[in-house]
């Protein structure tokens, strides 16, 4: 078993308090991704499981085995760090042998985990060729192979794909779900790409000031949100979030929330109002073309709003309205939590706000 378990974890650096307290379960055999804005305590968090931070208070248990007195190098832990960190003097086979000499492991079976682990990344081809002759993406595999050939109980990846462009970034981001499909490994992968997160995850943590906002698979996290927070990060461009003392009283039938939102894919734009559904009137302030979808940024007179439709181009820029169903509509308590639609909808929204 290499499930992960925090327990009332703390920590601190001096008189500042990183992670509040922390309880959490990373599932054995998942591949989980921490995300969160910066600052939020991912890296510290990974830190503390491959024990290269020590948690100020709490107990971290990989397996059904308490980690706190043991040391990194014997927690059968590997981890991936985003700068590689590979020597440039060794061959890929000495970078991933390395390890493995400094363990008494056999020449021979040594020669049979390289040969192995190599042909499973594509690296096969480039054994006798040193870092500086290899592309960003061959390197990261070398740091991957070097991980992966300890066989570890976890894998821990530190942002490893953050020095990559963005096209070998979209393909590595594939590589690595379909690694961890065929080695069936604990992966723990820290990020503060929600994209990497949403596309990769089986799970996700998001962390905010070091306490978890949400933890739940990609979809559940993007339809279900937990609360504000929650709602406003995952999702680009994020939920449109509005205040509903600017909206007029007799909008609301039933209970009324603080706050508002809808995904911009739900926005439908068009130069009448829909006395079924919600409406604002808006003008076009931008407009984003990206190949199959658009973007709109538009001007209301509850603040900028963001819209994404499959639509033709709008022509005419101003005098249109947004019109939102009620069925996608999230409200929000004064506490931040979320109503999500349409499981336990308190209110009827509907009438077009002029």
């Amino acid at each position: 078993m290499a499930k992960i378990t925090f327990h009332n974890i703390t920590k601190k650096f001096g008189d500042e308090t990183v992670i509040p307290t922390m309880n959490m379960e990373i599932k054995d055999g998942s591949f989980t991704v921490l995300v969160g804005p910066s600052g939020c305590g991912k890296s510290t968090t990974l830190r503390m499981i491959a024990g290269l931070e020590k948690q100020s208070s709490g107990d971290i248990f990989i397996g059904d085995r308490c980690v706190n007195d043991i040391s990194a190098g014997k927690r059968d832990v590997a981890m991936v760090f985003q700068n590689y960190a590979l020597y440039p003097t060794m061959t890929v086979w000495g970078n991933i042998e390395f390890g493995l000499k400094n363990r008494k492991i056999p020449k021979y079976e040594r020669k049979q985990l390289i040969e192995e682990i190599t042909e499973i990344v594509g690296l096969t081809p480039y054994l006798h060729k040193k870092p500086q002759k290899l592309s960003g993406g061959q390197r990261q595999r070398v740091a991957l192979a070097r991980a992966m050939v300890k066989k570890p109980e976890v894998f821990i990846l530190d942002e490893p794909l953050s020095n990559l462009d963005a096209k070998l970034r979209h393909q590595m981001r594939a590589e690595l779900v379909q690694l961890h499909q065929r080695l069936g490994t604990t992966f723990v992968y820290v990020t503060h790409d929600q994209v990497e997160a949403m596309s990769m995850a089986d799970e996700i943590v998001l962390l905010d000031k070091g306490e978890v906002q949400q933890i739940a698979a990609p979809l559940t996290m993007y339809d279900y949100p937990k609360n504000l927070f929650t709602a406003q990060f995952i999702g680009t461009p994020p939920m449109n979030i509005i205040d509903t003392t600017m909206l007029p009283a007799a909008t609301w039938k039933k209970s009324i929330p603080t706050k508002i939102g809808f995904r911009p894919e739900k926005i439908m734009l068009a130069a009448q109002p829909s006395r079924l559904h919600f409406s604002l009137p808006c003008t076009v302030l931008a407009r984003e073309t990206l190949g199959t979808e658009i973007i709109y940024q538009l001007d209301t007179f509850a603040g900028t709003l963001f819209a994404k439709t499959f639509q033709q181009p709008i022509i005419n820029s101003k005098n249109l309205y947004l019109t939102v169903k009620e069925e996608d509509i999230y409200s929000f308590k004064k506490n931040n939590s979320c109503i999500a639609p349409p499981k336990g909808v308190e209110r009827e929204i509907k009438g077009i706000v002029q």
